[in-house]
């Protein structure tokens, strides 16, 4: 899954959180309400998010060169990374900050502008709505048969998952907000103002945990999974070409992912302990070969020849 699949889903979600960031700040200058503060901070910290999103896809485009000989694809993990602390410290801690001033000095939502609120939320959620059913659309062709929790999980690219949490988790936010402000006019008791905005912050800092853990995974270095492995040892081990000897076996194999379309793969492979230089080579060419036709994503193919031995008993 390239940078590309995912940039309509984040420019969706750009447009969407600005204007939403813009429409909740208002209704907060208007009336005074913590969770239409919350939400407006959380909307601003997912417009940055996804422009951070975007600028990673842009910095892992480059080719690579003498610092960084296997490129710079892992720029979308740190990037993404950045998203989740971003989303931790700006949007959840600020959320829960201001539910505890909310509760230590309560105050109604009261004027001519309590409707306000009620109609910000009401298009915001229509708007999220929006960007999140972009997020699955573009989602969809990549999950396979599984959940959507595991596509999350397994997904090498992150800026899908990332747009799918943010969305989601700006859903239920707006839910939370809308209980808050609704329950606050409701009882003329601020506090319930401040729950929203606590509830909030909370989502918040949960979806960051998740994103964080998700990409740190992939920063420290992640490896293929069970069926890929299984794939590329298939792919290995081939009969006897024209003016060659086949692979006999893999001996070990080693993946890593060092951009989320990039697979390095590090195989020992044992040839004919009889192979010629020659014979040898025509193998493993034939070998990489039924390898990047197998797994595409396998642009780095290292391949040692050797024997195998008898482990001493």
């Amino acid at each position: 899954m390239s940078a590309q699949h995912g940039t309509r889903a984040i420019l969706a979600a750009l447009a969407a959180n600005l204007g939403i960031a813009i429409t909740k700040f208002i209704a907060f200058l208007l009336t005074g309400s913590s969770s239409m503060l919350a939400e407006s901070v959380h909307s601003i910290a997912d417009s940055g998010n996804q422009v951070l999103l975007l600028f990673g896809g842009r910095r892992a485009t480059r080719k690579a060169d003498a610092s960084h000989p296997f490129g710079y694809g892992r720029a979308r993990y740190f990037y993404a990374f950045i998203v989740s602390i971003v989303l931790f410290t700006l949007g959840g801690c600020f959320a829960i900050y201001e539910a505890v001033e909310k509760f230590r000095h309560p105050h109604p939502i009261e004027g001519q502008w309590w409707w306000v609120p009620l109609a910000v939320l009401g298009a915001a959620i229509l708007m999220e709505s929006y960007s999140f059913r972009t997020a699955i659309h573009e989602a969809r062709p990549h999950k396979g048969s599984g959940s959507w929790w595991q596509f999350i999980q397994r997904s090498k690219s992150p800026e899908l998952p990332v747009i799918l949490l943010e969305d989601f988790g700006a859903l239920i936010g707006l839910v939370f907000a809308l209980f808050g402000v609704g329950m606050t006019l409701l009882t003329h008791d601020g506090r319930w103002d401040a729950v929203g905005s606590a509830a909030i912050g909370v989502l918040l800092v949960c979806i960051a945990f998740v994103l964080a853990r998700e990409t740190k995974s992939m920063l420290l270095g992640e490896g293929a999974e069970a069926g890929v492995v299984a794939a590329l040892e298939d792919a290995l081990v081939g009969a006897a070409v024209p003016g060659g000897s086949g692979v006999s076996s893999v001996i070990h194999l080693r993946t890593l992912y060092v951009g989320p379309e990039d697979l390095l793969v590090a195989a020992k492979i044992e040839v004919p302990a009889a192979s010629s230089a020659a014979q040898v080579a025509a193998a493993i060419d034939g070998a990489e070969a039924r390898v990047r036709q197998a797994v595409p994503e396998a642009t780095l193919i290292y391949l040692e020849p050797d024997l195998r031995r008898a482990v001493a008993g």
